[in-house]
C-alpha cells in the first residue's frame, strides 16, 4: 500500500513540475513533503545516504560554477566575445550567427548554458539592431547551440552532472565520448541556421560599417579581474580534466574555484552571488528526495530487474529505445527530472553489463537523448531566450520556436543515434 501512495504523490508532483501549473520548486518540494509525511523519507535518507539522499556532489558543483560566472559576468568578458566575434564576421548576417553560436556552444561547454544564453542574448539584441535583421532567428539558434554545446562536457548542462555524480563517470569520460558527436551536430546545426533562418541574413554594407566601429576594449569594466579570473578559470579546468587522479570530486573543484575568484575579486556578496539560481539549486534538492523515495520503497530495483530481463544482451536495442525515448520526452517535460528519475534505472541496466563498452554507451544514449530532445519545444534554455525576447518587443510563439526545433531535434538525435552505433556496437 505503501509503495503505492509513494508512488502516486511522486506522479502527481512529476506533471505538475510538467504541465508547469504549479512553480515547480513549490511541485518538487511538496513532493518531498509528501515522501516525509508517508513516512519513507526521514533525516538520513534525505540527507545522508548516497543511494537514497540529496547528490550533494551536483548541488554543489552548481553553485561552484554560478559564483565562478558571477565573477566573471563582472569583468565584461561575455559582452568582449559577442563584439569581437561579430567584427570577425565583418557584419555579415549569416557569419555573425556562426560565429555567435560557436561561441555560445563553446561557453555553454563549460558553463552553465542557461546562463550562457542570458549572457550572449543582450549583445545579440544590440548586434541585430545595428545590422537592422531580425533578431529572433539569432536567439532561437543560440538557445540551442546552449542545448547542443552543453552536452559536450560533464559541467555543461545539469542532466549531464546528475549522470556523472550516478555513474562515476569523470569529466575526461565525457570529454572523450561526447565532445566528438557535439563537434559533428554543431556542424549539421549551422547547416540547418542557413536553410532555415535565410530570410535573416540580408546584408547590408553601411549597417555593417556601422558594427565594425564598435569597440570591443570598451566592454571590459576590470582587467585587473579578468587577469586574476582567467588564471584561475584555467586552474578550475585543469582540476576538472585532471580530478580523477587527483582524487578529487568536480563539485570541490568548482568550490574551491569559486572561493578563489570571490577572493581576489573582493567583490560584495550581492555581486558574486548575483547569477546563483537558488530556486534551481532547492528545486534539485526536492527532486533527489523525490527519486530517493523510489528506491527506498524498492520501485526502482523493480523497474531496473524488468528491464534488465528484457534487454538481455540486446545493448543497442536499449540504447537506442533510450536515445529516441528521452529525446521524445525531453521535448515535452524538463529534462532535469526525466534523468534524475531514470539514472537509477539505466544504473541497474549497466551493471548487468558487468562494465562491457556496449553496456556502458547506455549512459551516452540517455545524455545525448536528454540534452539534444530539449531543442524541440520552447523549455529549458530557450524559454529564458523566449522571455528576453519578449521583453525587448521581439515576442518567439511556442510554435514559431517549435517549428525550428523539431527539425533541429529529429535531426541532431538521428545523427548522434548513427554515432552511438557506429561508435559502441557497429564493430562488436
Amino acid at each position: 500500500m505503501i509503495t503505492v501512495l509513494v508512488l502516486v504523490a511522486f506522479a502527481g508532483a512529476y506533471v505538475l513540475i510538467a504541465t508547469e501549473r504549479i512553480n515547480r520548486v513549490a511541485a518538487a518540494l511538496g513532493g518531498a513533503a509528501a515522501m516525509v509525511v508517508l513516512g519513507v523519507v526521514d533525516g538520513r535518507v534525505a540527507f545522508f545516504s548516497e543511494k537514497t539522499g540529496v547528490d550533494w556532489n551536483v548541488i554543489f558543483l552548481l553553485l561552484g560554477m554560478m559564483i565562478i560566472i558571477s565573477v566573471l559576468k563582472q569583468t565584461g568578458v561575455f559582452d568582449y566575445l559577442a563584439i569581437w566575434a561579430v567584427k570577425r564576421a565583418r557584419g555579415r548576417p549569416f557569419a555573425v550567427m556562426v560565429m555567435l553560436v560557436i561561441i555560445t556552444a563553446v561557453l555553454s561547454a563549460f558553463l552553465d548554458n542557461v546562463t550562457t544564453v542570458l549572457l550572449i542574448a543582450p549583445v545579440t539584441l544590440l548586434v541585430c539592431e545595428r545590422l537592422a535583421v531580425p533578431p529572433v532567428p539569432y536567439l532561437i539558434a543560440e538557445a540551442m547551440a546552449s542545448n547542443i554545446g552543453g552536452t559536450a562536457t560533464l559541467i555543461g548542462d545539469p542532466p549531464n552532472i546528475i549522470v556523472a555524480s550516478r555513474s562515476g563517470l569523470s569529466f575526461n569520460d565525457f570529454a572523450a565520448n561526447l565532445t566528438p558527436i557535439v563537434v559533428i551536430l554543431l556542424v549539421v546545426f549551422i547547416a540547418l541556421c542557413r536553410i532555415m533562418f535565410r530570410s535573416a541574413f540580408a546584408y547590408d554594407e553601411q549597417r555593417a560599417a556601422a558594427v565594425m566601429e564598435l569597440d570591443e576594449a570598451e566592454v571590459i569594466r576590470d582587467r585587473g579581474l579578468l587577469l586574476r579570473s582567467g588564471i584561475i578559470l584555467c586552474a578550475v579546468v585543469v582540476g576538472f580534466i585532471a580530478h580523477s587522479a587527483l582524487h578529487i570530486e568536480p563539485s570541490l573543484v568548482a568550490l574551491l574555484g569559486a572561493g578563489a575568484l570571490v577572493a581576489v575579486s573582493k567583490l560584495d556578496p550581492p555581486e558574486f552571488l548575483e547569477e546563483v539560481e537558488w530556486p534551481t539549486l532547492i528545486f534539485f534538492m526536492g527532486l533527489f528526495i523525490m527519486v530517493g523515495a523510489l528506491v527506498q520503497v524498492g520501485v526502482i530495483q523493480s523497474l531496473g530487474q524488468a528491464a534488465t530481463q528484457a534487454v538481455g544482451d540486446r545493448w543497442f536495442v536499449a540504447a537506442t529505445a533510450l536515445i529516441l525515448g528521452s529525446g521524445a520526452l525531453s521535448g515535452i517535460i524538463d529534462n532535469i527530472p526525466y534523468v534524475a528519475t531514470m539514472t537509477p534505472l539505466v544504473q541497474n541496466l549497466v551493471s548487468a553489463g558487468h562494465g562491457a563498452p556496449q553496456a556502458n554507451a547506455l549512459w551516452w544514449a540517455l545524455t545525448l537523448g536528454a540534452d539534444l530532445g530539449g531543442n524541440a519545444t520552447a523549455v529549458g534554455a530557450s524559454a529564458n531566450v523566449i522571455g528576453i525576447a519578449a521583453r525587448n518587443g521581439y515576442p518567439i510563439s511556442f510554435w514559431k520556436f517549435t517549428k525550428h526545433g523539431l527539425i533541429v531535434a529529429i535531426t541532431t538525435i538521428i545523427v548522434a543515434w548513427g554515432y552511438l552505433w557506429l561508435r559502441y556496437y557497429a564493430f562488436t
